[in-house]
């Protein structure tokens, strides 16, 4: 069966009322033309009328007349879609019916309909299959005319409110469904009037009085009805309810919110507090978050759901609430939330599992019992009726919980509103757990640090020190940079600032084997360019016994390489400063008159990683001069920045006076940024000079007789200083000391007496053999001289320089020495 054929037999019944006809005779000739079918194919009836229908037909459909003609005998008509001729040549795509037209007097004449398909399959359906269509679609409809009042509606329609059909004619929206924004609609509507325009999938949201407490959405689309003549009848438009698509984008829209704001810190009460804001008013009017005490302070949990036995101690973390839901009963952000056992918040965090009531008991009371004021008040009081409660859960762990409650005049939490709540909370759980997790590394971090670095400086007489750090981890608070302060013999101080390459725990660590280091050598007596060369031997040695190549990451000794360090020695007693660096900025100096220079140092190599050797500079301090050493990070301006510029910045921010504590930190505040690009140590020293009371020198001959006249010189000295109670364990010394220079070295001997927050006993020789401690026997006749000094004194040493060897030994001054020998020898 052909195309034609099955269209006939499908259809039924032919519309006539648009079709244009025509009359045939048996040889289908046309006999008769009619306004319509000239309308149709452009022809006149004078040159219509005599063709044959075949002339009017394209070739392919004119070679199909015959076997028409047959069947119209045979069958008494036809039915079936044809491709007609305009007389300007353009096809046009008609269904045709052809039926018989019996004139009185026997003859037979063939009627032809023609109707125009214009494109579009079914404009010709009849009008009874149309209006069946629009009656019965699911999707509503609804005319109304240029008052914008019901002319029709099909049933459908009834189901978005507003009654049936006939109970909407002559009325408008706003007076059958007053709850709807119906001015909102109509403006669609106007608009639609006006332009001509049509307006598709326009969007509204309300609320229906078949459903007061559930916001609907649906989707509308307008279309203008016009006469023949183009002007405006109506507007013609359909309802479809996309609710749950609407509210499907809303949690959608919803978890996106989520994923943007929570977790965008390492801070556990902001993260919960992220949790609140991002539900409210989305999906809830009230809600708290509750977490476990040992959660806020970082502490390792225990895995799985608590059990009825323990002993729960919850802290409000985060409370959000909708300016119309302001509860009376609100507990503070860090106050302690306690629960009565048995409550639905205790049932939660001991299963594990979440639970909802869709209407609270309005006289039930809140189920916080430490509530401000002593009193619990009832939902009802509250406008409270709906609420959830969901466990706080990440990695199989119970952290807390979090409370949603709505207000009356929201419909209540559903099963969606469940589900919806707890991808919420989970998503937020395991940022909570993230920070929880941080917190405990944090903690650990900063006990590491206060070991690493100097609780507070040691109290000394040489400067007045204060210093500053700043890392660049923000995640741990630790850096590679370091600095120190070290006392040393003779009043002396040293001045210690590093920098190891990379921030974090690692670093940290690689720093304080550094720091570690440098001390051990500051206690040899060692000058700045011996400590380096010493420490960049011990950094090279470490990262070749580890076999990785310098720069590489892996353990502290390989982070060590490339490090850097400034070690600067000041003297109290002259002013005398020396210094060395390796691969580290040079250090500033702010004079008392407030000018600042920067030391021309020679930069050595950094550690670790071989070159020249290191060179150091002497120089003179006078007093009140600030020494200002820096890491490059004080600097610092990102990944380049010009060494000029940085020193010009520097010199401007020293340009201050204060207490030295505030300048540092000063100092710190106006160069570097909340995020540094780079960790930062800075430490400033404010020169202090030893008056001549305090020190007392005498050059000595290298004669044993002298040695008597020594211990008098040294008593004599001492009585001065109101020293007197370390006359004997002074004279024992000074005599141990210059017997030792006479005996083992030639040349000059010079004794000095410094009186500083100890006792300072040295001696001078030229000789350049160290003295070493012996434990002699009971027997031996001498070797207990040092043995003694030892046990004398707080400590002892000896440090070189230039013409020769120093022997010196401290006695405290807060603990006055006077021990009887008779105990020590025997």
């Amino acid at each position: 069966m052909g195309e034609h054929e099955e269209y006939g037999v499908a259809r039924q019944r032919f519309d006539v009322a648009d079709a244009a006809p025509l009359l045939l005779d048996p040889q289908g000739v046309v006999t008769g033309w009619t306004g319509e079918a000239g309308r149709l194919l452009a022809y006149p009836a004078a040159e219509a009328v005599g063709r044959k229908l075949a002339d009017l037909l394209t070739a392919e459909d004119a070679q199909r007349v015959p076997d028409l003609v047959e069947r119209c005998h045979r069958d008494g008509g036809w039915t079936g879609l044809l491709t007609v001729r305009r007389r300007d040549g353009q096809p046009v795509r008609v269904a045709v019916r052809i039926t018989s037209a019996e004139e009185g007097h026997g003859g037979a004449r063939w009627l032809a309909l023609l109707s125009e398909l214009a494109d579009a399959p079914g404009w010709d359906m009849s009008r009874t299959v149309l209006e069946r269509m629009v009656s019965e679609a699911p999707v509503g409809i609804a005319i109304v005319d240029t008052d914008l009042r019901f002319v029709w509606s099909n049933a459908a329609l009834e189901q978005f409110g507003g009654g049936p059909p006939a109970r909407r004619l002559g009325l408008r929206l706003a007076d059958i469904q007053p709850g709807l924004d119906a001015q909102a609609v109509e403006a669609q509507m106007r608009h639609v009037l006006e332009t001509g325009e049509p307006v598709v999938g326009y969007e509204h949201v309300g609320h229906v009085l078949s459903a007061p407490l559930r916001e609907t959405a649906h989707m509308l689309s307008f279309t203008r009805l016009e006469d023949d003549r183009g002007h405006p009848m109506g507007v013609y438009y359909t309802v479809v309810d996309i609710t749950e698509r609407h509210r499907a984008r809303q949690r959608l829209a919803l978890l996106d919110r989520a994923n943007e704001n929570i977790g965008r810190s390492l801070d556990l009460t902001r993260t919960a507090q992220e949790l609140a804001d991002v539900a409210v008013p989305g999906l809830a009017d009230l809600v708290t978050v509750d977490l476990l005490e040992t959660v806020l302070r970082g502490a390792e949990l225990t895995p799985g759901p608590l059990v009825d036995t323990d002993r729960v101690a919850l802290r409000r973390a985060g409370h959000r609430a909708t300016e119309e839901c302001v509860p009376e009963a609100v507990i503070g952000i860090g106050e302690v939330t306690t629960y009565p056992a048995g409550s639905p918040p205790i049932r939660c965090l001991t299963t594990g599992r979440p639970w909802h009531a869709e209407r609270l008991d309005p006289l039930d009371r809140v189920w916080v019992t430490d509530a401000p004021g002593g009193r619990r008040p009832t939902f009802s009081e509250l406008g409270l009726h709906s609420v959830m409660i969901v466990p706080v859960r990440a990695r199989g762990t119970t952290l807390g919980i979090t409370t949603f409650f709505r207000r009356h005049g929201r419909e209540p939490f559903d099963e969606q509103d469940l589900r919806l709540a707890e991808d919420l909370v989970s998503r937020a759980a395991v940022c909570v757990d993230n920070a929880r997790r941080y917190t405990r590394e944090r903690n650990a971090a900063l006990v590491l640090q206060r070991s690493l670095l100097p609780h507070r400086l040691p109290e000394q007489d040489a400067v007045e020190a204060a210093a500053c750090y700043r890392p660049a981890d923000e995640l741990t608070g630790l850096g590679g940079d370091w600095y120190d302060l070290i006392p040393l013999s003779g009043a002396r101080v040293a001045l210690v600032v590093g920098e190891v390459p990379g921030h974090g725990i690692d670093a940290a660590a690689a720093m304080g084997q550094l720091r570690t280091a440098v001390r051990t050598l500051a206690a040899q007596d060692l000058p700045p360019e011996e400590v380096l060369a010493h420490l960049d031997d011990l950094v090279a040695r470490s990262a070749r016994e580890e076999g990785a190549e310098p720069g590489a990451a892996g353990s502290a000794g390989t982070q060590c390489v490339g490090a850097g360090c400034l070690y600067v020695v000041y003297d109290p007693v002259d002013g005398g400063c020396s210094m060395a660096a390796a691969g580290h900025p040079a250090p500033a100096v702010v004079l008392p008159d407030g000018s600042v220079t920067f030391v021309d140092l020679p930069q050595g190599p950094p550690l670790g990683v071989g070159g020249p050797p290191f060179e150091a500079v002497e120089l003179s301090l006078v007093e009140g001069s600030t020494l200002a050493l820096h890491t490059d990070g004080l600097l610092a301006r990102g990944e380049t920045w010009a060494v000029d510029a940085g020193r010009e910045r520097l010199r401007r921010a020293l340009d201050g006076a204060g207490p030295l504590e505030a300048r540092c930190r000063n100092v710190v505040d106006a160069l570097v940024p909340a995020r540094p690009y780079d960790d930062v140590a800075l430490l400033m020293a404010r020169t202090k000079r030893l008056g001549t009371e305090q020190v007392a020198a005498w050059d000595l001959d290298p004669d044993p007789a002298l040695v008597a006249d020594a211990r008098r010189t040294a008593t004599r000295q001492l009585a001065r200083w109101g020293l007197d109670e370390l006359a004997f364990t002074t004279e024992l010394v000074v005599s141990e000391l210059v017997t030792n220079a006479i005996r083992h070295a030639t040349g000059p001997i010079r004794l000095r007496l410094i009186r500083e927050r100890a006792l300072v006993c040295e001696v001078l020789d030229s000789g350049a053999t160290a003295p070493h401690l012996r434990h002699p026997r009971t027997t031996d006749e001498g070797g207990r001289g040092l043995l003694l000094v030892a046990q004398l004194t707080q400590r002892w040493g000896t440090r070189f320089v230039p013409d020769g060897k120093i022997i010196w030994a401290e006695q405290s001054l807060t603990e006055l020495a006077g021990l009887p020998v008779a105990a020590l020898l025997e």
